[in-house]
């Protein structure tokens, strides 16, 4: 039988994907809670839905079959006792183990069919919707112009972050900040509960339990053996350490490269600054390069006696060659290494190219000088508006979570 999940590149043609498209939970954003909720805009709905409606056309165009995070969840909370385990662990993730809020939240949420209260969840609750007979002191004395109980989520788009999926298993991930922690969890219990993965041996190389941080932007699946990631804002060195621990003991992976890239939230991810389109083609952000093309990379294999051996190597060309026995890699700089376009199509994550098959990708339309250094270089290109969803500041590949792919030809 074959598994639900199957990943054993970044450029296999996309069979199975993932996406959430934007909800309510965007115009619950306000200016002054953009920090707080880890964004620096706010999209205009209709036309960010219009657009990501588009994003998964084009998906569907090219062979794939496009799941919706909310659908899934809600398929694997259809039984009760489920869906009460459910609302219990994502209400006390909120803040609210026990009490008269945690009450007067399961009791809203309950009153939702399946679906709607997830769409809810992800929205985000006020203060207002609900009654509560008594308020915490915090609540009273230093919350009482806040406006949740239960904040949005509106990172929820970017459905690559809280999972990854590598070879026949996946990643459940304990991300960084607090405002996106909860997303993993709805992951959790869709692996568990929803018929497509539950009781299908769906390996979780790593759950979102452990101290280290760790997000799916940072996983790049190079081969069937060939794991990078990112050491980053969002993903730590003790994280990258368990997994590679857990693939190696698991797993057919035998390799892994640690790649540290600037700790900010312009490069918060591996993919926002490197990704892989070909079997030999990267595209890569100049920033992240010293002089000569150097990055400062950890290469991680199996040891003895259950160690892994580590070695530093710096020379970025040279460590993909040897990890994908490639006798050459061609890196193609985001806005063709310009000082002035790089950085700017950079903010509007001109590296962050989503591969649909071997050599084709899709890209945000407004990214127009790396894309043209894109098609020169043979890659076919499958652009998408982006007005609104490159406000949220991810790309076509932010934007996806591959649960298929096919493999590639030896």
């Amino acid at each position: 039988m074959q598994s639900p999940i199957h990943v054993t590149s970044e450029i296999g043609k996309l069979k199975t994907v993932m996406l959430h498209r934007p909800g309510e939970e965007i115009e619950n954003v306000y200016p002054e809670i953009l920090h707080r909720m880890l964004v620096d805009d706010i999209p205009y709905l209709p036309i960010a839905q219009e657009e990501h409606d588009l994003f998964a056309q084009t998906l569907r165009d090219n062979g794939a079959e496009v799941l919706y995070l909310e659908d899934l969840l809600t398929d694997a909370l259809a039984d009760d006792n489920i869906k009460e385990e459910f609302l219990e662990k994502i209400i006390a993730e909120s803040g609210y183990a026990a009490g008269a809020i945690h009450d007067g939240l399961k009791e809203f949420l309950l009153s939702f069919s399946t679906k709607d209260m997830v769409n809810k969840i992800i929205a985000g609750v006020r203060k207002d919707e609900i009654k509560t007979k008594y308020a915490s002191l915090t609540e009273l004395a230093e919350d009482k112009d806040y406006p949740f109980y239960m904040d949005p989520m509106p990172n929820a788009y970017f459905t690559r972050d809280q999972q990854a999926c590598i070879g026949d298993g996946i990643t459940i991930n304990h991300m960084t900040f607090k405002a996106r922690q909860r997303e993993s969890l709805f992951t959790e219990y869709i692996i568990k509960h929803n018929k497509r993965f539950a009781d299908k041996d769906v390996e979780v190389w790593r759950n979102r339990y452990p101290e280290g941080r760790i997000e799916g932007g940072d996983e790049l699946v190079l081969s069937d053996h060939v794991l990078a990631i990112g050491i980053s804002q969002r993903t730590s060195a003790k994280a990258i350490t368990e997994l590679a621990e857990s693939l190696f003991e698991k797993s057919d992976y035998d390799t892994v490269i640690a790649i540290h890239i600037p700790h900010n939230h312009a490069m918060m991810h591996l993919d926002t600054v490197f990704t892989m389109i070909n079997y030999d083609q990267f595209t890569v952000h100049p920033a992240i390069l010293h002089d000569g093309g150097h990055v400062d990379a950890y290469i991680m294999h199996p040891g003895n006696n259950g160690e892994i051996s580590i070695t530093h190597e710096t020379n970025l060309k040279e460590i993909l060659k040897k990890a994908l026995d490639k006798p050459e890699i061609d890196l193609i700089p985001t806005g063709g290494g310009d000082p002035i376009i790089a950085p700017r199509e950079q903010w509007n994550d001109g590296s962050n190219t989503l591969a649909i098959a071997p050599g084709v990708v899709v890209t945000y339309d407004r990214n127009y000088v790396s894309n043209d250094l894109l098609r020169k270089h043979g890659i076919l290109v499958h652009e998408v508006r982006s007005s609104e969803l490159s406000r949220g500041r991810g790309g076509p590949r932010c934007m996806s979570c591959p649960i298929v792919r096919e493999d590639l030809k030896k």
